[in-house]
């Protein structure tokens, strides 16, 4: 018996790789996989927003045949997205997507929204046809929640 856990609260997702139909998941979302698997880098085509965009830049892409685990945090949401159907999600919520999928980072439009949205500067647009998922709580979003009742020193 092999047994693995994940490093924090949130699900494992089992996944079949199949030739043909990759997955891109988020970089810290890779557990475990049957040795048919390939790993390997997965860059958002955009330089200047996928530096300034954080998250969504760098991303790993699953190939090859066998059995995948992935993790991520917190409840995980999945969406079907039809040829050319769009979801826009906080950068960073981005759990996964089929290869069959594009995703782009954008600047939230407007001086207002970045300023006082409290969201952030960046969206990530994720355009269909596939399927998507989403996780609900970053763990870079809980540690921000965390710092915030930490002792300040002074």
């Amino acid at each position: 018996m092999i047994a693995f856990a994940s490093s924090f609260p949130g699900q494992i997702l089992a996944r079949q790789i199949v030739p043909g139909q990759e997955l891109i998941v988020q970089k810290t979302g890779f557990l475990a996989s049957e040795a048919g698997v390939s790993l390997s880098v997965y860059f958002q085509k955009k330089l200047g927003a996928g530096i300034f965009g954080g998250e969504g830049f760098i991303m790993q892409r699953l190939s090859g045949s066998g059995m995948a685990f992935l993790e991520f945090d917190g409840h995980v949401v999945q969406y079907d997205l039809q040829p050319g159907q769009q979801i826009v999600v906080d950068t960073g919520y981005l759990a996964a997507m089929e290869g069959s999928c594009s995703m782009e980072v954008q600047t939230v439009p407007g001086l207002k929204n970045m300023v006082f949205g409290g969201e952030g500067v960046f969206n990530t647009v994720v355009t269909g046809p596939g399927r998507v998922w989403l996780q609900t709580m970053p763990i870079s979003n809980v540690a921000g929640e965390i710092l915030k009742f930490m002792p300040s020193g002074k």
